[in-house]
């Protein structure tokens, strides 16, 4: 099992699922209504190292986070 955490505006609990690569998460996730409009735009964190890969293998225990484009200043 793997943690995915939606950070920042998402306003999404974490959710679990097995998952052995980005790809997989990615695509359970383009399902999901919520997550339609952020999916795309997100950069995306295993274990707080960004990754740009969906074919990223996962292992037991990682932790995904998913960071929505922000502005600041």
């Amino acid at each position: 099992m793997v943690t995915i955490e939606f950070l920042g505006p998402i306003q999404k609990a974490p959710l679990t699922m097995e998952a052995a690569s980005l790809r997989d998460v990615a695509e359970a996730l383009k399902n999901d209504e919520e997550m339609g409009q952020w999916i795309e735009s997100c950069a995306v964190a295993l274990n707080d190292t960004l990754v740009a890969s969906l074919d990223t293998p996962l292992k037991e225990g990682d932790r995904i986070s998913l960071l929505p484009p922000v502005c600041g200043g």
